[in-house]
């Protein structure tokens, strides 16, 4: 609502390691925003690292009928950040949702280009993409990206993580303890879970079923 009466699109940024179905459940947000929110919708396609990464992110667009904004594989992934925002506003698109490359959280290069694509487009919520099946290397994943988010930031727009996404949370039957874990570690709420591969395949975390599992 802030962002409408500013006369921006609301901006998220998804961010995580190699791997954990970012694009996928990027996607399913993006459906669930256009289906349910009844918001328009583009889907930036910043990650410009991995090879048939763009195309995609193109794919989805097509499958949800919604634009994607890229610029290939060499440009800066901050600058296409920043350029689709620019598109959305002049198209007066609600919400602009960007792609990320996957990167583990110890590679300093990589966390220094993700902490300026933040810091240049300040995007209104970050979410960190994990697996549900990882257990504590999701722990340390996330609190790693979050630190490098905050020591990388110009100190006028220091940024954190703000919500966790976890995907194949539908396969981890008992052990929901990650969830759990990463929340405690660091104070993050588990925004979404994915539970499997349809643009459907996405709904809030139960937390009482979460607790009635770890009690029984």
């Amino acid at each position: 609502m802030r962002a409408k009466e500013q006369g921006r699109p609301f901006v998220m940024v998804f961010i995580g390691v190699n791997g954990v179905g970012k694009s996928t459940n990027l996607a399913k947000v993006a459906h669930l925003l256009k289906k349910k929110g009844g918001f328009s919708v583009l889907l930036a396609a910043c990650d410009n690292f991995r090879a048939g990464a763009v195309e995609q992110i193109k794919t989805h667009g097509r499958c949800l009928e919604v634009p994607v904004f890229d610029q290939g594989y060499k440009s800066d992934p901050a600058l296409i950040a920043s350029a689709a925002i620019k598109e959305a506003m002049l198209r007066k698109i609600d919400c602009v949702l960007i792609d990320t490359a996957g990167r583990m959280q110890d590679n300093e290069p990589l966390m220094k280009a993700l902490a300026r694509l933040v810091a240049l487009n300040q995007p209104d919520l970050i979410m960190f993409v994990g697996e549900a099946l990882v257990g504590n290397d999701a722990v340390d994943q996330l609190t790693k990206f979050n630190k490098s988010l905050v020591d990388l930031s110009p100190v006028d727009k220091i940024r954190e993580i703000d919500a966790i996404l976890l995907t194949k949370f539908d396969t981890v039957d008992d052990k929901v303890g990650a969830a759990v874990s990463m929340t405690y570690s660091t104070g993050k709420p588990v925004l979404f879970v994915g539970t499997g591969q349809k643009y459907t395949h996405l709904r809030k975390l139960n937390v009482k079923t979460v607790v009635n599992t770890i009690l029984n």
